[in-house]
């Protein structure tokens, strides 16, 4: 699976090569503004996400939607999650609706930029990458019904280990989760020096792939401590995945916005308001709200207003969303595959020899 996945990234990164520099030649012939975004795409408006393409002929219909929510260890396991909304949106589209299963950030990046992927859930720091490279239009959150859903970064520890504070995890095992991502990394190289622990000088960093896998290295003690999103270490609580009493946490930041959700820029308008307009009709049934932490229901959301605390994190680390950064991190996420696939042959190798 994870070479079917990286294999499609490097497609969508041919595609990229064959395609894109027409594309973009196209858009700065009549583009004044496009801000932090690729060449690819236009911002006249200055909202910082990409305007729809002003020729009629580049606007897209497909009849067959592609959707993908953000990566985890097991894709199956969101795509039976997701199953009822999918199939609403397919009876509320008129259209077939296909859940494509990713398990890295830049593969799913890579997918909507290379126009296989048209509506997709993004992690909170992947977003600014899927707006910037992808040409990604952010519109709902997930929420309640007092309001959508956020998070914090919350840094866990085992309950029977030592550590109280940030600064007792100086010369510890110390996981976060991937170089974009805003809770798992970004936000905690802004915030950690400020209590007395910088990344990189008083630990080093070891990226573990995913809050998941960062949340289970804990809870078997591969890792001292991880900083991860609430919400996901809520939903493994929940679904039993660990237990809430086997952690402590010892350090909390205040809100972020949770995953987005987001069309592609260019299908057609008529379409993209169908779209959002089926999110915020729909209603999650029980099971699927108990699996997304008693979430029911969509909100409206924009990136200019409420990813402007991501923005400003981004700012804080000097870690822009460009295209540099984002296939820097996509070696990485690629080099962790790897690893984790020997790790489970030499596993699997141990297991037929006893």
């Amino acid at each position: 699976m994870i070479r079917t996945i990286l294999a499609g990234a490097a497609f969508a990164a041919a595609l990229l090569a064959a395609g894109g520099a027409a594309r973009a030649q196209g858009a700065a012939d009549q583009c004044t503004h496009r801000g932090a975004l690729d060449d690819a795409y236009c911002d006249e408006d200055r909202d910082l996400v990409a305007d729809p393409p002003r020729d009629p002929a580049r606007l897209r219909d497909p009849s067959t939607l592609v959707f993908a929510y953000t990566p985890v260890e097991d894709p199956a396991l969101y795509a039976n999650q997701w199953r009822p909304f999918t199939e609403f949106l397919s009876q509320c589209t008129g259209r077939r609706v296909v859940y494509f299963q990713v398990t890295s950030n830049s593969a799913q990046v890579e997918a909507m930029r290379s126009g296989r992927l048209h509506i997709a859930g993004f992690s909170t720091g992947p977003t600014a990458f899927a707006v910037n490279l992808a040409g990604a239009v952010p519109f709902a959150v997930k929420g309640n019904p007092e309001g959508y859903e956020s998070y914090r970064v919350a840094v866990l520890v085992r309950a029977d280990s030592p550590f109280r504070t940030l600064a007792d995890l100086k010369g510890r095992r110390v996981a976060h989760t991937s170089a974009t991502s805003n809770s798992g990394n970004l936000a905690p190289r802004a915030f950690f020096p400020q209590q007395g622990l910088v990344p990189d000088q008083d630990y080093r960093v070891i990226y573990s792939g995913g809050h998941d896998r960062s949340v289970m290295g804990v809870n078997a003690g591969d890792y001292d401590a991880a900083p991860v999103a609430s919400d996901v270490f809520n939903r493994m609580v929940q679904r039993g995945q660990v237990q809430r009493g086997n952690f402590r946490v010892i350090w909390e930041s205040a809100p972020f916005p949770t995953s987005s959700f987001a069309l592609a820029h260019d299908l057609r308008p008529e379409l993209a308001q169908r779209i959002r307009q089926c999110f915020f009709d729909f209603r999650f049934p029980p099971q699927m709200a108990r699996d997304l932490g008693g979430n029911d229901r969509f909100w409206p959301a924009t990136y200019l207003k409420d990813w402007e605390p991501v923005r400003q994190v981004a700012d804080a680390v000097n870690a822009p969303y460009t295209r540099a950064n984002f296939d820097a991190e996509a070696r990485r996420e690629e080099e962790a595959a790897a690893r984790r696939a020997q790790q489970r042959r030499q596993q699997q190798q141990q297991q037929q020899q006893q």
